[in-house]
């Protein structure tokens, strides 16, 4: 939707976005740049397509609609043509008792389309105003089940069981069954909100799994014969070498699904029955989002907020891998991102680009490790600096010097809990003192599968399931739950789990949620939808400065930071169960390794 300088003018004002003042500064920077003022307010995030589609529709008096893919009939979308609705960005989504048609359009303005569309549908209409994401997600409904479409090509190939040695460039063309197979496959991996696809060769066929959520499940399996044409294919799209099948190769590539755009870091490696594929799927359009919606609430987003705000020192993120340590990097970064602060890193890989911040990528066969990157950095006037992961002592010293010199340093740790990170910094032959008087806090996470609202069922847990969570989340009977039926307030006055009822008293718990669907192989109906972290975050007190001194274990670090008030990983899992956001099954599964 294109929406003229004056009238995009009225829409700021109207909708309180932003004032004279901003309004001159968007319209002189709109002729400086030769652009539109409805683009610069974009870009600027002046305003978000959503909010501006809203005060359209408020302006011109069209009613805004957000559509549901899943709600609209075939029949109904299907009487306006895919090429037609592609075309003009519009979608028929409802017919009511009346034979009234209702059309959702991101350019209502658009008489040309309008008068075109009607002839193919009947001039009963009634226009609705959506988002140009919304318009291109529900087009999407066209496509119909992607994995029949998937089945039926790879039926076609099962014909042959003989494995092709040689790729013939046929084989391997854009409009060949193989090349379609992948735009399948990937298609399929992100309507099903996949991290990754697998591609394994097993002895009689090609095992295809995703993970999602966290956990991987097998999708497909593809005939034996295609597997040399497949890998080939995502080498080509990857630009990587199709002769070489004896070393490990690292590639990337980009694609629009739905409107959006997905990058696939592809990696590929020798295996004993041929060579394994792996493409992590990273959507360039996610925003970044705020630290409560990734799950930090109470004590611990108290305790992370003011150092965020620091003129130097050192943030360390912990974790195994999958954990969520880069998504929360990238939010932080995010919130942090301003014209005035020069903020660098140094990833391997970079995985989410953020406008604005100078990323750097190692090279190991270049010769830019961490440590080197991040001694070019120091040389590039920063004020935040993220690494992405401290792997060995040199590149620690160079993160406690920059941190020592005016920086604020960022970076992640492959520890249990947010106490361990400590003792692992002495083991790299990091000082003491050195650890006490720059770290400011370190924060430890897990990711849990959030239950459906839809699925999940409330039931009263029995009296060894409530001993089994005094056990297991350390709890102290003698406090009759006081301390958690307090935690659980906060949260839901915090809007954690919305407006679910509360689950405790002061006496104990009176029921808990759990999911009421199995775990399907292929990940449909399991009563899951997306996940949320858990988190400790670690205040390096004057009282935890002295016991770093005095190098303390890291179980008497834990205890003084729980003296604190610092809320542990299984407690906040506790109260995100208590809430009805994930399960207690969920929350056992990822903390298991620091369950005594």
């Amino acid at each position: 939707m294109l929406i003229q300088d004056a009238t995009m003018e009225k829409l700021l004002a109207r909708s309180g976005s932003a004032n004279e003042q901003q309004v001159a500064a968007l319209k002189e920077e709109a002729v400086r740049s030769k652009r539109t003022l409805q683009e610069v307010a974009l870009q600027n995030d002046v305003i978000d397509e959503m909010n501006l589609t809203k005060a359209f529709s408020d302006y011109a008096q069209i009613p805004y609609i957000e559509l549901d893919p899943h709600d609209i009939s075939p029949d109904v979308l299907n009487m306006i043509p895919e090429r037609v609705a592609r075309q003009y960005n519009a979608v028929l989504f409802k017919i009511d008792d009346a034979g009234i048609r209702y059309l959702a359009m991101e350019d209502p303005d658009d008489v040309q389309a309008e008068n075109f569309i009607e002839k193919e549908i009947g001039s009963n209409t009634k226009i609705f105003i959506a988002t140009q994401q919304n318009i291109l997600s529900a087009l999407e409904a066209y496509r119909g089940d992607v994995n029949t479409e998937l089945n039926e090509v790879i039926d076609i190939q099962r014909s042959d069981d003989t494995e092709n040695t040689a790729i013939t460039e046929k084989e391997i063309s854009e409009d060949s069954p193989i090349a379609k197979t992948i735009s399948l496959l990937l298609e399929y991996a992100i309507k099903s909100h996949a991290s990754d696809i697998h591609i394994e060769p097993r002895e009689n066929f090609v095992q295809v799994r995703y993970r999602i959520d966290g956990v991987l499940r097998e999708v497909n399996r593809l005939p034996r014969n295609v597997l040399g044409a497949l890998v080939s294919r995502i080498k080509i799209l990857s630009n990587l070498k199709i002769d070489e099948h004896r070393v490990p190769q690292d590639g990337r590539f980009k694609i629009k699904v739905g409107g959006k755009q997905y990058a696939l870091r592809v990696s590929t490696l020798p295996v004993a029955d041929g060579e394994k594929t792996v493409m992590r799927i990273l959507d360039e359009s996610n925003q970044a989002v705020t630290l409560e919606e990734l799950g930090v609430w109470g004590k611990s987003l108290q305790t992370l907020n003011p150092s965020l705000r620091s003129a130097n020192g050192m943030i360390l993120i912990t974790g195994p891998t999958g954990s969520g340590k880069s998504t929360s990097l990238f939010s932080i970064l995010t919130i942090l991102n301003t014209p005035s602060v020069n903020i660098s890193t140094v990833e391997d890989p970079v995985e989410y680009k953020i406008p604005g911040v100078n990323q750097t990528q190692t090279n190991t066969k270049a010769g830019m490790t961490f440590a080197n990157g991040l001694r070019a950095l120091l040389r590039q006037d920063p004020n935040i600096i993220m690494i992405g992961e401290i792997r060995d002592q040199e590149t620690a010293d160079l993160g406690v010097q920059a941190a020592l010199t005016g920086h604020l340093v960022f970076s992640t740790l492959h520890t249990n809990d947010a106490a361990t990170c400590l003792p692992r910094l002495l083991d790299m032959g990091i000082e003491p003192f050195l650890i006490a008087s720059i770290m400011r806090v370190v924060v430890g996470q897990r990711l849990v599968r959030k239950v459906r609202k839809e699925t999940r069922i409330r039931y009263e847990p029995s009296q060894e399931e409530k001993e089994l969570m005094i056990k297991m989340f350390n709890l102290k009977p003698n406090q009759d739950f006081r301390y958690i039926h307090e935690l659980e307030k906060q949260a839901a006055a915090e809007g954690v789990g919305g407006d679910t009822p509360l689950s405790t008293d002061e006496h104990g718990i009176n029921f808990l949620y759990k999911n009421n669907h199995e775990d399907n192989d292929d990940g449909s109906l399991n009563g899951y939808v997306g996940r949320i972290g858990i988190y400790e975050v670690l205040n390096n007190s004057l009282a935890i400065q002295k016991l770093i001194v005095a190098n303390a274990t890291s179980n008497q670090i834990k205890d003084q930071a729980m003296a604190e008030g610092m809320i542990t990983m299984q407690t906040d899992g506790l109260i995100k169960v208590l809430r009805g956001v994930t399960t207690l099954e969920e929350v056992i599964r990822v903390t298991k390794d620091q369950v005594q």
